[in-house]
């Protein structure tokens, strides 16, 4: 038909009506196109699609002849990144009026084909074979976009994540605080023993907490190598700034993140009661796709090499001495202690979501770590456990200590603080309050005290000591009363009057 291109299958069926014999005329009216058409394919039996249909003829004036070898190629030579659009409006500032912003379309092509074919030399990425048991590679990705929430609370946190890079066995767990270097071996060592086998080469980005130069008696970048060499592995990074050569977990992230995603959706709520119930959901979610590659991941544990007889470091290491307000200071966060460590030097093992503290070779306690917050208020974690002991010799430093927020464990507590102090004289409000906290940790009643005020308050009665005490703490032991009856002294007179028989009176 006039003004239309005719196609393939015209030009194939053509051809065919006049192998069967069909005349030029009725050839062409079969395959839909012209006389005249027919002549020409007659003439040069190419398809369309073989033809040179680039055009090579301008149907306009080019707009930026004036200016294009110039002004723009300099440019483009000095700072081959530069976008077209800024172009323009470098153009239409020396030139004013004379480019409009119709020709940013036309300005884009021409600097596209410049690119391609005199632009500089661009950098290729090399596609890689990844034999089965050589490398395992290691990264972080955010995932507080998956909105999470835990215990009620936002949850912003990273996502520890190994990837084996011919199976694809991988393994994904939460980290509270940054890309530190117990984020990275205590995540990396638990994969490890999880996986069964160690590769022989393992990869990360440039991660500061493997990398960076400490001080000698701090030296976590010599932490790494040594828990490298502890399981056999040759430690490899990627080049600055060159994310694309950790591709195999990178390009994974996002594969990651939709799973979990979807994950959420499907289990039809994002609030997990604790950290460990999300760490049961990602552990659970990660084994089914793991689950997937079972045969792969059989091929490549043949060739892994066997774990060591027992796991290394994965913590970091602190000396403090506990202060005479029973607080230790571990990176910019303060911690109560107990008030029986005052003066004592503490080693301080810091783990990515607590902190165990040993006096010499004994652990004495354990504790849920926080994280330094710069822009924010200072951290404190206070367990009123270890205050109330001192508290009760001097109940009046209650009032204005500054520790008193973190003394409320429980809404309860709060409320009797407020009707306590409303009704009583300050003295023995404190008294009373710090009474029933001594209570609470020595009974560890925490939560029967608090439905016992909850019950004493609502009923509008005032708290009370003694009645709290007999309410929830549990009831002494008592001994019991053992009666022994005496034997009867006459009963032994008889035993030794009684003539004793002889051998040889014996039947």
């Amino acid at each position: 038909m006039p003004g239309r291109h005719i196609t393939d299958q015209q030009v194939t069926r053509y051809m065919q009506s006049r192998k069967d014999g069909y005349m030029q005329a009725t050839a062409a009216a079969r395959a839909g196109f012209s006389e005249s058409m027919a002549r020409r394919l007659d003439k040069s039996p190419i398809l369309p699609s073989q033809r040179d249909r680039v055009r090579r003829y301008r149907t306009r004036p080019d707009p930026f002849a004036e200016v294009w070898h110039q002004e723009l190629v300099p440019m483009l030579q000095a700072m081959p990144g530069l976008r077209a659009t800024t172009l323009l409006e470098e153009l239409q500032r020396r030139h004013p009026g004379r480019f409009s912003d119709r020709l940013l379309r036309s300005l884009q092509r021409r600097v596209s084909h410049w690119r391609a074919t005199e632009g500089p030399e661009r950098e290729l990425i090399f596609r890689q074979e990844h034999p089965p048991g050589r490398q395992a590679l290691s990264d972080f990705t955010d995932g507080t976009g998956l909105g999470v929430t835990v215990a009620g609370e936002p949850f912003p946190h990273l996502l520890y994540h190994f990837w084996l890079a011919y199976s694809g066995w991988q393994y994904v767990k939460a980290i509270c605080g940054g890309e530190s270097f117990t984020a990275l071996t205590e995540g990396l060592q638990e994969a490890l023993w999880q996986l069964g086998g160690v590769p022989r080469e393992h990869r990360t980005d440039r991660l500061s907490a493997a990398y960076r130069n400490l001080a000698a008696e701090d030296d976590e970048a010599k932490g790494y190598r040594a828990f490298c060499e502890h399981y056999g592995m040759t430690p490899t990074r990627n080049n600055a700034g060159v994310a694309h050569e950790n591709g195999s977990v990178e390009a994974a992230h996002g594969h990651l993140r939709k799973t979990l995603d979807e994950a959420l959706s499907l289990r039809g709520s994002r609030c997990f009661a604790d950290l460990a119930a999300y760490q049961t959901f990602l552990a659970e979610t990660i084994a089914r796709k793991n689950a997937q590659r079972r045969q792969a991941v059989a091929v490549e544990l043949d060739v892994l090499g066997r774990l060591p007889r027992h796991r290394t470091t994965d913590f970091s290491c602190l000396t403090v001495t506990v202060t005479r307000f029973g607080t230790i200071n571990v990176r910019g966060v303060l911690y109560t202690v107990p008030s029986r460590l005052v003066g004592c030097r503490l080693k301080v093992h810091v783990y990515d979501d607590r902190l165990v503290c040993y006096l010499g070779a004994t652990p004495t306690f354990s504790v849920e770590r926080r994280y330094f917050r710069r822009n924010g208020p200072r951290q404190r974690v206070v367990d009123y456990r270890h205050l109330t002991g001192s508290l009760l010799k001097k109940p009046q430093a209650f009032r204005h200590s500054v520790f008193r927020e973190a003394l409320f464990p429980r809404p309860a507590f709060r409320r009797a603080w407020e009707v306590l102090d409303q009704r009583l004289a300050p003295r023995k409000a404190c008294r009373v309050y710090v009474g029933l906290l001594h209570l609470a940790a020595t009974h560890a009643c925490e939560a029967r005290l608090a439905e016992h005020l909850e019950a004493v308050l609502a009923a509008g009665d005032l708290p009370d000591l003694e009645t709290a005490r007999a309410a929830v703490a549990p009831v002494p032991p008592q001994m019991p009363m053992l009666v022994v009856p005496l034997p009867d002294v006459a009963a032994y007179d008889e035993l030794l009057l009684t003539p004793a028989v002889s051998a040889e009176a014996a039947p």
